[in-house]
Protein backbone atom coordinates (compact mmCIF):
# COMPACT_ATOMS: atom_id res chain seq x y z
CA UNK A 1 0.00 0.00 0.00
CA UNK A 2 1.12 3.25 -0.79
CA UNK A 3 1.11 6.17 1.17
CA UNK A 4 -1.37 8.21 -0.79
CA UNK A 5 -3.37 4.85 -0.70
CA UNK A 6 -2.73 4.80 3.40
CA UNK A 7 -3.92 8.36 3.74
CA UNK A 8 -7.10 7.47 1.90
CA UNK A 9 -7.20 4.51 4.11
CA UNK A 10 -7.20 6.17 7.19
CA UNK A 11 -9.74 9.00 6.01
CA UNK A 12 -11.90 6.22 5.09
CA UNK A 13 -11.78 4.36 8.34
CA UNK A 14 -12.29 7.77 10.18
CA UNK A 15 -15.19 8.36 8.22
CA UNK A 16 -16.90 5.30 8.50
CA UNK A 17 -16.15 5.23 12.13
CA UNK A 18 -17.83 8.84 12.49
CA UNK A 19 -21.07 7.15 10.51
CA UNK A 20 -21.27 4.20 13.13
CA UNK A 21 -20.36 6.47 15.57
CA UNK A 22 -23.81 8.20 14.59
CA UNK A 23 -25.71 5.37 13.86
CA UNK A 24 -24.95 4.09 17.54
CA UNK A 25 -26.27 7.58 18.82
CA UNK A 26 -29.21 7.40 16.89
CA UNK A 27 -30.06 4.21 19.20
CA UNK A 28 -28.80 5.12 22.72
CA UNK A 29 -25.38 3.53 22.53
CA UNK A 30 -22.23 5.49 23.49
CA UNK A 31 -19.15 4.89 21.19
CA UNK A 32 -15.75 6.43 21.74
CA UNK A 33 -12.99 7.15 19.74
CA UNK A 34 -9.18 6.72 21.04
CA UNK A 35 -6.02 6.82 19.10
CA UNK A 36 -5.78 3.27 17.36
CA UNK A 37 -9.88 3.05 17.35
CA UNK A 38 -13.50 4.06 17.77
CA UNK A 39 -15.45 1.85 20.03
CA UNK A 40 -18.81 1.04 21.66
CA UNK A 41 -18.99 -0.34 24.84
CA UNK A 42 -22.65 -1.61 24.62
CA UNK A 43 -23.73 -3.49 21.20
CA UNK A 44 -24.43 -1.99 18.33
CA UNK A 45 -26.97 -2.30 15.71
CA UNK A 46 -27.38 -4.44 13.39
CA UNK A 47 -24.89 -4.57 10.93
CA UNK A 48 -22.75 -2.02 12.40
CA UNK A 49 -19.07 -2.94 14.06
CA UNK A 50 -18.44 -2.59 17.74
CA UNK A 51 -15.34 -1.06 17.12
CA UNK A 52 -13.26 0.12 14.08
CA UNK A 53 -9.59 0.30 13.95
CA UNK A 54 -8.53 4.25 12.88
CA UNK A 55 -4.59 3.23 12.55
CA UNK A 56 -3.02 0.03 11.60
CA UNK A 57 -1.15 -2.09 13.80
CA UNK A 58 -3.79 -1.60 16.08
CA UNK A 59 -3.64 -3.80 19.60
CA UNK A 60 -5.90 -6.37 19.40
CA UNK A 61 -6.12 -7.00 23.40
CA UNK A 62 -6.88 -3.21 24.17
CA UNK A 63 -9.08 -3.13 21.11
CA UNK A 64 -11.31 -6.44 22.36
CA UNK A 65 -11.32 -4.49 25.87
CA UNK A 66 -13.24 -2.13 25.02
CA UNK A 67 -16.09 -3.90 23.65
CA UNK A 68 -18.75 -6.29 24.43
CA UNK A 69 -17.82 -9.89 24.05
CA UNK A 70 -19.83 -11.73 26.54
CA UNK A 71 -23.46 -11.27 24.58
CA UNK A 72 -23.76 -12.35 21.19
CA UNK A 73 -22.28 -10.36 17.91
CA UNK A 74 -19.83 -8.55 18.96
CA UNK A 75 -17.94 -7.19 15.73
CA UNK A 76 -14.66 -5.39 14.54
CA UNK A 77 -13.92 -3.57 11.77
CA UNK A 78 -10.28 -4.03 11.09
CA UNK A 79 -9.82 -1.37 8.75
CA UNK A 80 -6.34 -2.25 7.50
CA UNK A 81 -6.70 -6.05 7.14
CA UNK A 82 -3.83 -6.42 9.68
CA UNK A 83 -5.30 -8.22 12.73
CA UNK A 84 -5.80 -11.67 13.87
CA UNK A 85 -8.22 -11.96 16.65
CA UNK A 86 -8.84 -15.57 16.10
CA UNK A 87 -7.19 -15.57 19.96
CA UNK A 88 -10.14 -13.73 21.28
CA UNK A 89 -12.43 -16.07 19.70
CA UNK A 90 -12.86 -14.05 16.55
CA UNK A 91 -13.76 -15.59 12.97
CA UNK A 92 -13.49 -13.26 9.59
CA UNK A 93 -17.15 -12.22 8.55
CA UNK A 94 -16.07 -10.83 5.33
CA UNK A 95 -13.45 -9.24 3.67
CA UNK A 96 -14.05 -6.05 1.29
CA UNK A 97 -11.85 -2.96 -0.20
CA UNK A 98 -12.04 0.81 0.89
CA UNK A 99 -12.90 2.52 -2.40
CA UNK A 100 -11.95 6.06 -3.54
CA UNK A 101 -13.36 8.45 -6.38
CA UNK A 102 -11.98 11.77 -6.60
CA UNK A 103 -14.32 15.20 -6.26
CA UNK A 104 -16.24 16.31 -9.67
CA UNK A 105 -18.53 17.56 -11.44
CA UNK A 106 -22.18 16.25 -10.26
CA UNK A 107 -22.76 13.10 -12.71
CA UNK A 108 -25.73 13.06 -14.75
CA UNK A 109 -28.89 11.65 -12.99
CA UNK A 110 -32.51 10.28 -14.46
CA UNK A 111 -34.46 10.28 -10.98
CA UNK A 112 -35.12 13.40 -9.21
CA UNK A 113 -33.35 13.37 -5.57
CA UNK A 114 -33.41 15.14 -2.24
CA UNK A 115 -32.59 14.99 0.98
CA UNK A 116 -34.67 13.40 3.52
CA UNK A 117 -35.66 16.19 6.49
CA UNK A 118 -38.47 14.91 8.28
CA UNK A 119 -40.02 11.34 9.69
CA UNK A 120 -42.32 10.20 6.99
CA UNK A 121 -39.68 10.21 4.15
CA UNK A 122 -37.10 8.97 6.52
CA UNK A 123 -39.12 5.82 7.05
CA UNK A 124 -39.91 5.78 3.43
CA UNK A 125 -36.37 5.87 2.50
CA UNK A 126 -36.12 3.32 5.00
CA UNK A 127 -38.74 0.75 3.48
CA UNK A 128 -37.65 1.19 0.12
CA UNK A 129 -33.58 0.35 1.47
CA UNK A 130 -35.06 -3.13 3.37
CA UNK A 131 -37.17 -4.36 0.67
CA UNK A 132 -39.59 -6.18 2.94
CA UNK A 133 -37.00 -8.15 5.04
CA UNK A 134 -38.24 -6.40 8.20
CA UNK A 135 -34.67 -3.95 9.12
CA UNK A 136 -36.42 -0.94 8.11
CA UNK A 137 -36.54 0.19 11.67
CA UNK A 138 -33.10 0.57 11.89
CA UNK A 139 -32.80 4.12 10.51
CA UNK A 140 -34.28 6.58 13.35
CA UNK A 141 -35.07 9.48 13.95
CA UNK A 142 -32.30 10.81 15.27
CA UNK A 143 -30.26 10.48 12.23
CA UNK A 144 -32.49 13.67 11.12
CA UNK A 145 -30.46 15.62 13.87
CA UNK A 146 -26.94 14.52 12.69
CA UNK A 147 -25.36 17.73 10.73
CA UNK A 148 -23.31 15.60 8.95
CA UNK A 149 -25.26 12.56 8.08
CA UNK A 150 -27.48 13.11 4.84
CA UNK A 151 -30.10 10.83 3.61
CA UNK A 152 -30.31 10.98 -0.14
CA UNK A 153 -33.59 9.93 -1.62
CA UNK A 154 -34.02 9.45 -5.59
CA UNK A 155 -37.77 9.22 -6.88
CA UNK A 156 -39.57 7.84 -9.72
CA UNK A 157 -41.05 10.08 -12.00
CA UNK A 158 -44.51 9.33 -10.52
CA UNK A 159 -42.77 10.14 -6.93
CA UNK A 160 -42.02 6.56 -5.62
CA UNK A 161 -38.37 6.55 -3.53
CA UNK A 162 -36.23 3.65 -6.22
CA UNK A 163 -33.01 4.46 -5.20
CA UNK A 164 -31.01 6.11 -2.09
CA UNK A 165 -27.56 5.76 0.01
CA UNK A 166 -26.38 7.31 2.49
CA UNK A 167 -23.34 9.93 2.76
CA UNK A 168 -21.59 11.05 6.13
CA UNK A 169 -19.05 14.45 5.82
CA UNK A 170 -16.08 14.34 7.47
CA UNK A 171 -13.34 16.85 6.92
CA UNK A 172 -11.53 15.83 3.92
CA UNK A 173 -14.04 13.21 2.56
CA UNK A 174 -17.81 12.53 2.50
CA UNK A 175 -18.55 8.87 2.73
CA UNK A 176 -21.08 6.63 1.20
CA UNK A 177 -23.08 3.78 1.94
CA UNK A 178 -26.43 1.62 2.04
CA UNK A 179 -26.37 2.26 -1.62
CA UNK A 180 -29.74 0.55 -2.57
CA UNK A 181 -31.74 0.68 -5.83
CA UNK A 182 -35.26 -0.74 -5.95
CA UNK A 183 -34.94 -1.89 -9.82
CA UNK A 184 -31.55 -2.60 -11.30
CA UNK A 185 -29.62 -2.76 -7.85
CA UNK A 186 -26.79 -0.16 -7.54
CA UNK A 187 -26.40 0.42 -11.38
CA UNK A 188 -29.91 2.17 -11.03
CA UNK A 189 -28.75 4.06 -7.44
CA UNK A 190 -24.89 5.10 -8.79
CA UNK A 191 -25.98 7.63 -11.07
CA UNK A 192 -28.43 9.15 -8.79
CA UNK A 193 -26.52 9.15 -6.01
CA UNK A 194 -23.12 10.67 -7.39
CA UNK A 195 -25.40 13.07 -9.21
CA UNK A 196 -26.26 14.14 -5.27
CA UNK A 197 -23.01 14.34 -4.12
CA UNK A 198 -21.52 16.16 -6.41
CA UNK A 199 -24.17 18.45 -5.71
CA UNK A 200 -23.94 18.53 -1.74
CA UNK A 201 -20.39 17.99 -1.39
CA UNK A 202 -18.23 19.46 -5.23
CA UNK A 203 -14.96 19.58 -3.40
CA UNK A 204 -14.63 16.21 -1.31
CA UNK A 205 -13.31 13.03 -2.66
CA UNK A 206 -16.09 10.13 -2.44
CA UNK A 207 -14.73 7.17 0.17
CA UNK A 208 -16.75 3.95 0.87
CA UNK A 209 -15.98 0.31 0.65
CA UNK A 210 -17.67 -2.55 -1.29
CA UNK A 211 -17.19 -6.29 -1.88
CA UNK A 212 -17.66 -8.80 -4.71
CA UNK A 213 -20.10 -7.72 -7.70
CA UNK A 214 -21.10 -4.08 -5.89
CA UNK A 215 -17.13 -3.65 -5.84
CA UNK A 216 -17.39 -4.21 -9.58
CA UNK A 217 -19.97 -1.91 -10.50
CA UNK A 218 -18.69 0.72 -8.09
CA UNK A 219 -15.33 0.62 -9.99
CA UNK A 220 -17.80 1.14 -13.19
CA UNK A 221 -18.52 4.45 -11.87
CA UNK A 222 -15.37 6.30 -11.40
CA UNK A 223 -13.99 4.15 -7.88
CA UNK A 224 -10.60 2.65 -7.44
CA UNK A 225 -9.93 -0.21 -4.68
CA UNK A 226 -7.38 1.62 -2.35
CA UNK A 227 -6.62 -1.26 0.20
CA UNK A 228 -8.34 -4.12 2.15
CA UNK A 229 -10.59 -4.49 5.51
CA UNK A 230 -12.04 -7.03 6.99
CA UNK A 231 -14.56 -7.71 9.89
CA UNK A 232 -14.16 -10.21 12.56
CA UNK A 233 -17.51 -11.49 14.57
CA UNK A 234 -17.00 -13.10 18.04
CA UNK A 235 -17.98 -16.48 18.84
CA UNK A 236 -20.87 -18.46 16.01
Amino acid sequence: MTTSQQSLVRAAARNNAEWCAAMCRAHGVAGEFGGEAWAAAERAPLYYPDAVTLEPGAGPDALVARIDTGSPGASVKDSFADLDLTGAGFKVLFEAQWIHRPAGPPEPADLAWDVAGDTKTLRAWALAWDGGAGNAGLFRDGLLADPETFVIVGRSGDGRIVAGAVAGRSEHVVGVSNVFGRDGGPDAAWPVVLHALGRLFPTLPVVGYESGADLETALRYGFEPVGPLRVWLHGG
